[in-house]
């Protein structure tokens, strides 16, 4: 239960405990000294110092358990927080809390890396796992094995099973976490903020029911990592609450390219995992690289050899072509989002959960990429800079419209949860963080850029070039053009309905399907005839330098 501050005893508020309110002044701070010491000096919540004197009037006294939950009110069941994190994490359990906050600093650390967030392997480096390699000797229709570097050196022995299907050979075991290793090529999926359910349902003693599943291959010296490359959130949600053994099922020796696809599949066309589009995406890059290297095998090409092109990949492989196709496309996708200078991958949410950024994934995917070219190209991919120039043009393209909507105006403090009921309840949202969060819905972000790609369109036929519609970013762009885009976006970002507050409830409360914004960007009124714009969007006047 949290802290009511109106129970404030000796500078410390105290739960709503009859235990704590029956204490003497002398009782309590004995207590409190007590639990100062057992904790060793260190808020229960984010293991950072207190200080008692410093603190003083800003310190919790809390139930672990909640009294709600079962939790006993006593000495055992109570420990000593800041006030402010003791805040934070409203009415859950005391232990949840501590992993959650373990959790956030792992992920702000790996965003602050450049990567979308924390995954197993950050998990695993928390607790030192993922540190030791494995050695299989197959015997009696068997592997025997031992985990020597975790102090176990029992020799264990765990029968081989055989799929009847695939053929794929496996096997069960019981794995301390230092042999167990994140495999962030087949699965490269961030934890996100969905591991409180996890957590709190582990802590409630309901088991896994679908035991983690791993790989594991043996190098010239007879030892291999063994990979966890399904299961991830579990594994992670378990090692923050103590456990240092993983069950696993263990592929010996599989061809990675059928686990990568079946594991794409299962969050794709059989819809077995909720994969992000972003991971997606991702695994389709990583297959198309596969793709690579087996058609530079099937050829004895070198390493160095791209004297191929894409559509020769994509008639290599033509019992999967369609599929090939979309690996290619997916590969290019990954590379704008991991541009070293895309700001606004700065803004976009990966993960598609959280409410920390403007912008998801999926609004990239529905509004930015529908621009990229879809068919194989035929030249050579050594020597073709169509690809190169569409990748650096989109991220160009993003840096202009994150300076003009997001840099310096997106609040992370403030973020995006329930903004537009805070708005309706009269909470004071700037403006330009307003606006961020509106320009950033998926029917407003693709009109946006539909807009965008119309300035390039009429400004190739005002210079009389004929271009390619399903090709423009391929299509170099004149610094006149950049500044035409540019003029239109901030033109548009001027609009006072980006910060109405009294359209929160008739435009940007429910959900608006495409046609909506088009038709307010083309007349200037709702389809129901609510006046937005006094007029529609004037594209000549919006580029018109000043």
């Amino acid at each position: 239960m949290q802290v009511s501050c109106s129970d404030t005893k000796g500078g410390i508020c105290m739960a709503n405990s009859l235990y704590l309110k029956r204490l003497s002044q002398p009782e309590r701070d004995d207590l409190r000294d007590k639990l100062h010491a057992t904790q060793s000096g260190v808020c229960y919540i984010c293991e950072e110092p207190i200080d008692l004197e410093v603190h003083s009037g800003n310190l919790d006294m809390d139930h672990i358990e909640p009294l709600t939950a079962g939790g006993r009110d006593n000495d055992t069941n109570l420990a000593l927080t800041h006030s402010s994190c003791n805040k934070s994490k409203g009415a859950s359990d005391l232990r949840i809390a501590r992993c959650l906050t373990k959790f956030r600093k792992l992920d702000e650390s790996a965003r602050e890396s450049g990567n979308a967030g924390a995954n197993l392997g950050d998990v695993l480096s928390l607790f030192n796992g993922g540190n030791a390699r494995l050695k299989l000797a197959e015997r009696n229709g068997g592997v025997d094995f031992s985990f020597a570097a975790a102090g176990d050196n029992t020799i264990q022995h765990s029968p081989i099973y055989e799929d009847k299907l695939s053929g794929l050979r496996y096997f069960f075991a019981k794995v301390p976490i230092s042999y167990v290793h994140h495999d962030d090529r087949i699965n490269p999926r961030v934890i996100g903020s969905n591991i409180r359910g996890l957590l709190e349902e582990f802590l409630k003693k309901r088991p896994q029911l679908h035991v983690g599943l791993a790989w594991w291959a043996a190098d010239d010296s007879g030892t291999g990592s063994l990979k966890l490359f399904d299961g991830q959130h579990k594994a992670a949600a378990q090692l923050l609450l103590g456990v240092r053994e993983l069950p696993v099922r263990v592929f010996i020796d599989p061809p990675l390219e059928v686990l990568t696809q079946t594991n794409a599949n299962a969050g794709s066309t059989l819809r077995q995992v909720a994969f992000d589009m972003a991971v997606m995406r991702n695994l389709g890059s990583t297959l198309y690289s596969d793709r690579l290297q087996q058609y530079k095998e099937a050829y004895n090409l070198e390493e160095d050899d791209y004297s191929f092109s894409e559509d020769d990949i994509v008639r290599h492989f033509r019992g999967e072509k369609r599929q090939v196709a979309r690996y290619i496309l997916d590969a290019q996708r990954t590379r704008i989002a991991r541009y070293p200078d895309n700001q606004l991958f700065d803004f976009v949410e990966m993960s598609g959960r959280n409410t920390d950024k403007p912008m998801s994934y999926s609004t990239v995917n529905g509004a930015f990429f529908p621009y990229l070219y879809k068919n194989p190209l035929r030249t050579p991919i050594g020597q073709a800079e169509e690809r190169e120039l569409e990748s650096r043009q989109a991220v160009h393209l993003m840096n202009i419209f994150a300076s003009i909507f997001f840099v310096d105006n997106w609040d992370f403090d403030i973020g995006g949860s329930r903004i537009e009921t805070k708005v309706r309840n009269g909470d004071a949202i700037p403006d330009g963080h307003l606006r961020a969060w509106r320009v950033s819905r998926d029917e407003v972000a693709a009109n946006v850029v539909k807009w965008v790609f119309l300035v390039v369109k009429n400004y190739f036929a005002y210079n009389g070039k004929m271009v390619r519609d399903d090709a423009l970013l391929m299509e170099e762009f004149s610094d006149e053009l950049w500044g035409n885009i540019e003029r239109f976006l901030v033109s548009l970002s001027k609009f006072p309905f980006w910060s109405d507050h009294t359209l929160s409830q008739s435009v940007f409360g429910p959900k608006q399907n495409a046609g909506f914004w088009d038709e307010v960007f083309r007349s200037g009124n709702t389809p129901a005839g609510l006046e937005i714009l006094t007029k529609g969007l004037q594209l000549n006047e919006m580029i018109t330098p000043e």
